[in-house]
């Protein structure tokens, strides 16, 4: 293992501590709760967005706080759901009184501890409003998980309900964009290699060479099967085909197709699986209209890649374009 580490056991609190210095314009960290909010929170009126998850997804979701985004994040240990007070601290620190909505992968963790907190705000007279995403089609349950897992979509609501929280929706109107790009969002990915857990210092699982798993989780959970490793285009039509196949998009439907990079892939090869989406999906009748490629949630250093695909409306696609500010996506600003 080679790693640029001090102690894998403070690596967590480590990088908040370097985030925090190099993005201190748009957020802050609070080391002892360990959570990230947003520089200007809490904002009155505004509705907050909070998520949260293990760390070793980065940028997910530290690097998503700022203006048109999250509030507030809480990152847990590497692949390890937070505890239910830091889903608190965040959702306390970031309260303006216009409601809080939670933003929860579908893990079973993350989603139990966030139920708690979601519960404890309740009592502290917070409003809180849950969006549950679950938008991977690779399997139905998985180790971590009753349903589908929730992996690319998350990036994708949590920009379009923070934009929708910006022009100030209030926190019903601001959960209902999240719920809806769950329900026209769909994921798939694949790995060529294993991630290395900074506390195991080892891969968690072996692949042989040339070969690729299919349908894998952000955790290194088994997809749906091993095949030989194919070329960009073999495994462009693989992703694209599990994803339309189960989002069933209108014929001629505008897309935001999400190339995501899993942490260990590097540009060339993402802008070249990129170019082979967009090529499959326009032969299959769609029109990609807006377009995200790069390592955004990502598991540590695993080489691989997953495809979302959202179906736009004029309303989502106008939320996509308006400003955002955060450590991880700019724009419009």
């Amino acid at each position: 293992m080679r790693k640029l580490l001090n102690d894998p056991e403070n690596v967590v609190r480590e990088s908040l501590a370097g985030l925090a210095v190099a993005h201190g314009d748009i957020l802050t960290v609070d080391l002892a709760t360990q959570i990230v909010v947003r520089a200007d929170a809490p904002r009155s009126g505004k509705v907050a967005l909070v998520s949260g998850g293990g760390a070793g997804h980065e940028p997910m979701h530290g690097g998503f706080v700022g203006r048109g985004m999250l509030d507030a994040a809480c990152p847990g240990a590497v692949f390890t759901s937070p505890v239910p007070d830091q889903m608190l601290a965040a959702t306390t620190a970031v309260d303006g009184g216009a409601g809080v909505v939670h933003i929860v992968k579908n893990y079973t963790g993350d989603v139990m501890n966030f139920k708690l907190a979601a519960e404890d705000a309740a009592d502290e007279g917070i409003e809180v409003e849950s969006v549950l995403i679950d938008d991977d089609v690779a399997v139905q349950d998985s180790l971590y998980t009753a349903g589908r897992r929730g992996v690319g979509a998350t990036v994708l609501a949590e920009k379009l309900a923070g934009a929708a929280a910006e022009r100030g929706d209030d926190v019903a109107a601001v959960a209902g964009i999240a719920r809806r790009v769950n329900e026209r969002a769909r994921s798939f990915g694949i790995a060529l290699s294993s991630c290395i857990p900074p506390s195991a210092g080892k891969p968690i699982f072996d692949l042989p060479a040339g070969e690729m798993e299919v349908g894998i989780g952000i955790h290194g959970e088994p997809g749906r099967r091993r095949e030989p490793l194919g070329t960009a285009r073999e495994v462009a039509a693989e992703l694209v085909e599990a994803v339309v196949s189960d989002l069933a998009p209108a014929d001629g439907a505008e897309v935001l197709v999400f190339t995501n990079s899993m942490g260990g892939t590097p540009l060339l090869e993402l802008y070249v699986l990129h170019g082979e989406i967009e090529r499959e999906l326009t032969e299959r009748g769609l029109r990609p209209a807006r377009r995200l490629v790069g390592p955004f949630i990502t598991s540590l250093e695993m080489a691989g890649a997953s495809l979302t695909v959202l179906e736009l409306d004029d309303e989502l696609a106008a939320l996509w374009d308006a400003p955002v500010h955060t450590a991880a996506l700019r724009w419009g600003v």
